[in-house]
């Protein structure tokens, strides 16, 4: 127990309403973080190259996820036979998908990226019964039938402002949806006792070394040229997006049905559509918002399945009456 407990259990305990207001708050926060996580990207590859940026934005991060792990009294090393597993994290997990994604949204408007990579958990699912041999229900074969139709359709409408280009660039950021899945899938099987601190610190860094190392050499970027904007930006994205956003997120994930909470994923691309509609000076079609709303409850259906809901609530209903009131109050 904390400090913070031990001065909550001697005095008087806060309110459940304010407690539960507070996680509300919380959760808006990560949404709303996430959410302009995109347009941060965008702003920031407007003058500084996508190698360039990415690994900018984690050597901004790492100091303070060093802090962070020292606070937490988290270990900064992963466990020696892990070694393996965490340079693959570093890898695919964050130095070339970041770099695919901020390749992409040179191309891509920042709205459209959030909902391409929004398809991340439905590649997760994927990846389960793949590899974990974990049962699809059938709600969620039709939510992803749903969610990845209704993307081609946002594609097809949005295919008259798209060149070449910006179907490579949604192909990079597809790419790091999958590959974001895929080390989730993998961290399940292989990396389940390691912090979720350890994880993403020293990563961040090499990462982040790794990908402006290869700027320097490959795209020979000119950073005193580099507007103010694109420096805020990438501010944002070190301090308060990939920072502060995780340590929100932490707090939520031991207070918060993890259920729940993954429902994030689903409601950014709210955030991100809005803000960079705003920002990029074009309004939104009603075919991309109808079907963006189609997509996103498409995905939600593959994270809570209607037949465990169904037979939730038929148990529940099965139950005598009696054995509910014996129940005792948590």
């Amino acid at each position: 127990m904390d400090h913070l407990d031990q001065k909550q259990t001697s005095g008087t305990p806060r309110p459940a309403w304010l407690d539960k207001s507070i996680l509300g708050l919380l959760f808006v926060v990560v949404c709303f973080t996430w959410g302009t996580t995109w347009l941060g990207i965008k702003v920031a590859v407007e003058t500084v190259p996508p190698l360039s940026s990415a690994g900018l934005r984690f050597l901004i991060a790492f100091p303070l996820f060093v802090v962070f792990a020292r606070v937490m009294r988290e270990p900064i090393l992963f466990p020696a036979r892990s070694l393996g597993f965490g340079l693959l994290i570093t890898v695919f997990y964050f130095s070339v998908p970041y770099y695919l994604i901020n390749f992409g949204e040179q191309y891509v408007s920042s709205g459209l990226t959030s909902l391409l990579f929004s398809s991340m958990p439905v590649f997760i699912l994927i990846f389960s019964a793949l590899i974990l041999k974990e049962k699809i229900w059938a709600s969620q074969v039709l939510g992803i039938a749903i969610g990845f139709f209704s993307l081609y359709m946002i594609l097809q409408a949005e295919g008259v402002r798209m060149d070449q280009n910006s179907w490579w660039g949604v192909a990079a950021i597809l790419s790091a949806a999958i590959m974001h899945a895929l080390c989730y899938i993998l961290t399940r099987k292989h990396g389940a006792q390691i912090s979720v601190i350890t994880f993403n610190t020293l990563p961040i860094g090499l990462a982040g070394l790794a990908l402006f190392a290869c700027g320097l050499v490959i795209e020979q970027p000119e950073l005193g040229a580099a507007s103010t904007r694109s420096w805020v930006a990438l501010l944002y994205l070190g301090l308060v997006a990939s920072v502060g956003g995780f340590i929100v997120y932490f707090y939520l994930l031991k207070r918060m049905s993890p259920i729940l909470l993954s429902f994030v994923f689903i409601l950014f691309p709210v955030v991100a559509i809005a803000i960079g509609a705003w920002y990029e000076g074009h309004g939104v079609s009603r075919d991309f918002i109808v079907f963006s709303v189609v997509m996103l409850l498409g995905f939600a259906v593959t994270k809570l399945p209607l037949e465990k809901l169904f037979s939730r609530s038929s148990s529940q209903l099965s139950k005598p009456s009696g054995a509910t009131a014996s129940r005792p109050q948590q």
